[in-house]
């Protein structure tokens, strides 16, 4: 399935009565990749959860593609192309990490998880391990491939790299790039790793309260300190 264009238009959405999100309107084109960056509270976990179908949503419209998928639930958006990685690793502690990626295949051939393995050779060698025996890194490695089995257009990433060592972060990032470099995906990436994700985006949205306070490319946020240090405390990037 080829990369699609993602539109959110008036986006408002929370929990029961509690509304996180407020008037969030964006625009990623087919094959792009958006960094969604703020401190944390600001509703970032909760944008990507609206976009999969797994919140309250209030107002507004989500287009995949042209598609209105708004009123979908979530299986139905993931049969529409909607791959989400969310921030709990999730992944079946009582299978192997082969039998965990052949779920992801949806109605691919079982030798469709080599993929996976290329792009994580680490998986490999912990392919009969239990979900339960892997590192939290390792568990964040199949946690994205068994999304990336599925051939998603659309990918949502929710801070891949929370908790996990400096080398693994390298290594999913690296995943991430060639991921992209395909053209295959449109790829939106939450992260509090700042430069990791501005290094990795082509865009930028920065959310403050639920709403989106600044928009723009990678370089010209970096270029911006008085946004930088307003919207994500820190005293500047390089």
């Amino acid at each position: 399935m080829p990369a699609t264009p993602l539109e959110v238009e008036n986006l408002s959405a929370g929990y029961g009565p509690t509304r996180v999100l407020e008037g969030v309107s964006f625009a990623v084109p087919a094959g792009a990749r958006l960094a969604v960056l703020g401190r944390n509270g600001m509703g970032k976990t909760t944008l990507l959860a609206t976009l999969a179908g797994q919140t309250r949503r209030y107002d507004g419209r989500i287009r995949m593609g042209g598609t209105d998928v708004t009123a979908l639930p979530s299986a139905s958006r993931a049969m529409q192309g909607l791959g989400f990685v969310p921030q709990a690793r999730c992944v079946f502690p009582t299978l192997t990490v082969e039998e965990n990626l052949f779920v992801g295949l949806k109605n691919r051939p079982k030798s469709a998880i080599q993929e996976a393995y290329d792009m994580f050779p680490r998986l490999h060698e912990r392919r009969r391990n239990l979900g339960s025996q892997l590192s939290g890194g390792e568990q964040q490695m199949l946690s994205t491939a068994r999304s990336i089995l599925g051939r998603p257009s659309i990918l949502l990433l929710d801070e891949p790299l929370e908790g996990l060592a400096p080398v693994i972060c390298e290594e999913l990032m690296k995943a991430f790039a060639e991921l992209a470099k395909t053209g295959g995906m449109t790829i939106l990436l939450v992260e509090q790793r700042i430069q990791s994700a501005l290094d990795f985006a082509d865009q930028v949205i920065v959310l403050e309260r639920g709403r989106i306070a600044w928009s723009g490319t990678p370089d010209a946020l970096a270029k911006d300190h008085g946004a930088v240090e307003r919207l994500l405390g820190v005293g500047g990037l390089h």
